[in-house]
């Protein structure tokens, strides 16, 4: 999985007043979780938009300004309700023998013969939760759509790999395709519709 570096600074005042001080300075408060104790930094706000205005899954590389440099995914990140501003960012620390647990973006390829006929691609789940190692993450989850006719479905127990574990059961619906108006019969059931008549008259 590709990785975002953020340069940091440790901050020994976590008290509102020090925080809104960062903040008027362009500032955001930090706070990094998963160690043996919680590392409170700083970045600037810059900084954060390769990371939250993106719809692909990152882990993150800490650089603070002590030298030290740490692994992790970013858990959750707080907006200001009228600037949209960042507020404040937490991490969670990862390690390479401990299983992460993140929500990894669906990226479907391929040109349905369902949507082909007239039938409506429905993408009910655009990211799926995973827990992995590390190492493991995928930077997405590809899905295949080209076989699927109109009423097909992809279910994840259909994507099930050795890498990573799927947080879902496995009659989760990833994506299908539905019916409409303006659906027609596809060349597959022409075909058998067919041979039926066919079949018939031989009997006879």
């Amino acid at each position: 999985m590709k990785s975002i570096t953020i340069n940091g600074s440790q901050r020994e005042s976590v008290g509102k007043k020090a925080t809104k001080a960062l903040r008027n300075a362009g500032q955001v408060p930090c706070v990094l979780y998963g160690g043996d104790k919680p590392v409170h930094f700083s970045a600037q706000e810059l900084a954060f938009s390769k990371l939250v205005y993106t719809p692909n899954a990152h882990t993150v590389v800490i650089k603070l300004d002590s030298g030290e440099t740490l692994n992790a995914v970013l858990q959750d990140i707080q907006f200001h309700p009228v600037t949209d501003g960042i507020l404040h960012v937490d991490f969670y620390q990862l390690f390479e023998d401990k299983e992460i647990a993140l929500d990894i973006p669906v990226n479907l390829v391929g040109n349905s013969k369902g949507v082909k006929n007239g039938g409506i691609l429905r993408r009910n789940n655009r990211k799926l939760r995973v827990k992995a190692l590390p190492a493991n993450l995928p930077d997405f989850i590809e899905v295949d759509i080209t076989p699927l006719k109109i009423g097909d479905k992809v279910a994840v127990s259909e994507l099930a790999n050795e890498k990573y574990t799927f947080l879902h059961t496995d009659n989760t619906v990833v994506c299908q395709i539905k019916t409409s108006r303006t659906a027609v019969v596809e060349d597959d059931d022409e075909e058998e519709g067919a041979e039926a008549p066919a079949a018939e008259a031989a009997q006879e």
